[in-house]
């Protein structure tokens, strides 16, 4: 019986436009009221949370951060986290700092870019106003060093976003090179980075185990290759239809695309069975 539901956000649950359809709206009501609790799975930090979703009584847990961290949002607490070492990010950011890309540092809550790079996300944007506009609401500039910055906490992952994807082979080949540290990435233009022990797929499972629930009774939503793993654990994985062809092979069912709620699509069956 479905007791726990996975879903990523942007591009899966959220629209092209960045908004929540309405369909899918209303099927976290009927989640709710089928005793079934919505996992949101994000890139994001917490706060980075869709507040009318972090808010909703379907949902009290979340795996941030690509599943470096699964967070109880009602209580405001962390309750797993696999962090990158500052060793990590500091041989990281070697590697990459004269390439034309950002270096966002996901420390406590806030992501962080030096303002040296501060242009960047609006070149890796293209032009849609929604991407950047959604780029910069996460981000926040700092002056200092590297070295002082992370005196603020561990890194739960670093982002880079590179314009034009130029620099992305030379971007990723520069992450391979760290040891304990893997790639993945959620739009064309960026390149997320985090402890290898940290993925969707892990923090899944993670929680599951955490609340006693068998995976075979959890259901995952997703399009990108960081979401990969989670369709391969959860019990039954689901693609968008706008999912890259890796997660489209790797799913055990497809639903419609983002924009047309897919999320909502799929499960609106299965949860008016259970009501």
């Amino acid at each position: 019986m479905l007791k726990l539901v996975f879903t990523d956000l942007d591009g899966t649950f959220v629209d092209t436009q960045k908004q929540v359809p309405e369909r899918n709206a209303r099927v976290l009501d009927l989640a709710a009221e089928c005793g079934v609790q919505f996992v949101p799975c994000t890139g994001r930090n917490a706060n980075g949370v869709l507040t009318d979703l972090a808010n909703h009584p379907a949902v009290r847990y979340a795996i941030c951060c690509n599943g470096a961290l699964v967070v109880d949002l009602r209580e405001d607490r962390v309750l797993r986290s696999a962090p990158m070492s500052n060793e990590q990010v500091l041989e990281l950011y070697d590697r990459v700092r004269d390439l034309r890309v950002s270096f966002d540092v996901f420390i406590n809550g806030k992501v962080y870019l030096e303002r040296s790079r501060w242009e960047i996300p609006h070149e890796a944007s293209g032009g849609d106003k929604a991407t950047e506009k959604f780029f910069y609401s996460l981000r926040t500039p700092y002056d200092c060093s590297l070295e002082e910055l992370l005196q603020r906490g561990p890194a739960t992952k670093v982002t880079m976003l590179h314009p034009g994807n130029v620099d992305a082979p030379a971007v990723r080949a520069a992450a391979e090179s760290v040891k304990g540290v893997e790639w993945t990435w959620s739009l064309p233009m960026n390149t997320e980075v985090a402890n290898a022990e940290a993925s969707k797929g892990a923090a899944l499972t993670w929680l599951c185990g955490h609340l006693g629930v068998d995976v075979a009774d959890a259901i995952a939503f997703g399009d990108g290759d960081n979401d990969l793993s989670m369709i391969r654990a959860a019990g039954d994985g689901v693609a968008m239809a706008n999912a890259i062809p890796e997660v489209l092979a790797a799913a055990d069912h497809v639903t419609s695309s983002c924009d047309e709620a897919g999320v909502a699509a799929y499960l609106e069956p299965i949860l008016s069975a259970m009501a």
